[in-house]
């Protein structure tokens, strides 16, 4: 069983930055795919990035490549999420999800708003 808590989120303004870690409880992190997604109001939920369990391959939504980073630090059991150059439309609650042979685990999430 893995928990997973989300944090870092908040309000900041255009053009603004801000840094979303996940943190998981329990054995085997290092095991599995990280995935940051969010959900807007009155939206689905969208993949917003991905890093494999080792740490050598990534992946963004089209809309966020070059403004967001994801990376990993398994001693801490966190994946973070390096959101740059924020606009409006990257308003979501966002989620972190943790995926392996041994089952999906969902975050409660944390809530970006992008607003002058």
């Amino acid at each position: 069983q893995v928990q997973l808590v989300e944090s870092g989120g908040g309000l900041v303004q255009p053009g603004g930055s801000l840094r979303l870690s996940c943190t998981a409880s329990g054995s085997a992190f290092s095991s599995y795919a990280m995935t940051w997604y969010r959900q807007a109001p009155a939206q689905g939920r969208e993949l917003v990035a991905v890093i494999s369990n080792d740490g050598t391959s990534t992946d963004y939504a089209d809309s966020v490549k070059g403004r967001f980073t994801i990376s990993r630090n398994d001693a801490m059991n966190t994946v973070y999420l390096q959101m740059n150059s924020l606009k409006p439309e990257d308003t979501a609650r966002y989620y972190c999800n943790a995926a392996s042979r041994n089952g999906i685990y969902w975050g409660q999430g944390t809530q970006v708003t992008v607003s002058s």
